[in-house]
């Protein structure tokens, strides 16, 4: 049986860390680090997830805030909002929560969000520096969330350099999760197979991955016989599924069968989600130490 990679408890240490490099910062500069969360529309789920940001933000000893549109709002509007948290000074990493209203256009909106203020990863400057840097994690790149704690979690089983010369397969290709995963592994030496749903013969790319992303989207699409006996698992994946009249979340994993084979996996709930929010408030200490022209703290 795998061993339980718990998400909650290593996210839960990196906050602490944060919090720590907050306190460690003020004291040093004067400077409280700013968040700043653009929400638009009333999806109940993005509202839930900029609360927890916003709340373990505070917790962290960093100054939240959260700009809150209607799903109608302008293009224009919403540019002039981001414009004026893209000029506060008090304000270091700054967001804009996806999805976004179909009307507006995602990327002239991410694009507009300052590059050193980009605590998502997503500005096209950060995406090319975090494939043309041998370790974005150790510079000035702003790396997203996701994929970041995704990465955590594997040197946590692994080890420093455990991930140097392994097979590894990410089952997805988003620009949130996917491709920055890819670039990741292999900025760690790992040699890298970027797959997704359409992928021929993809049970049988499974089966070679030592270490495994699954990050498609869809739920419990990678069967436990998919899984390379003593590999390692990420699941992304947070699907919603009806059973006998009770909803229940999965991954994209089928975690009770892939958990025979794996050597470690995680949990869904429980495993990717928390780092996500915890590297996100590390990006934003990160961002401050940018804009204060300091290093990466070690």
């Amino acid at each position: 049986m795998a061993i339980i990679i718990d998400g909650r408890t290593i996210a839960q240490s990196l906050r602490r860390r944060v919090a720590e490099e907050v306190a460690e910062l003020q004291a040093r500069t004067g400077v409280r680090p700013g968040l700043a969360a653009v929400l638009v529309g009333d999806d109940p789920a993005s509202h839930s997830y900029v609360r927890t940001k916003e709340r373990m933000a505070r917790e962290a000893g960093i100054a939240g805030r959260v700009v809150t549109l209607p799903a109608d709002v302008a293009a224009e509007e919403l540019h002039a909002r981001v414009r004026e948290l893209a000029e506060d000074p008090g304000v270091h990493g700054m967001l804009v929560q996806l999805p976004l209203p179909r009307h507006l256009d995602v990327e002239s909106v991410l694009a507009a969000i300052p590059p050193q203020k980009d605590v998502d990863g997503f500005h096209p400057l950060n995406v090319g520096r975090l494939w043309s840097v041998r370790d974005p994690l150790a510079q000035d790149v702003l790396v997203p969330c996701t994929p970041q704690g995704c990465l955590m979690l594997l040197e946590e089983v692994l080890g420093p350099g455990g991930l140097r010369g392994r097979r590894a397969l990410v089952v997805g290709r988003s620009n949130i999760v996917g491709k920055p995963m890819a670039a990741l592994l292999l900025a760690r030496d790992a040699t890298v197979t970027l797959a997704h749903s359409r992928t021929r013969a993809l049970a049988e790319r499974c089966r070679e991955a030592e270490v495994l992303v699954a990050a498609v989207g869809r739920a419990e699409f990678i069967r436990g016989d998919w899984i390379r006996p003593g590999a390692v698992v990420i699941d992304v994946g947070i699907n919603r599924v009806e059973e006998a009249g009770r909803s229940r979340l999965v991954g994209d994993v089928a975690f009770r069968e892939a958990a025979e084979r794996a050597a470690a996996i995680t949990p869904v709930p429980g495993g990717v989600g928390p780092m996500t929010v915890a590297c996100l408030l590390a990006n934003t200490v990160k961002a401050a130490r940018i804009q204060l022209g300091l290093p990466p703290a070690g």
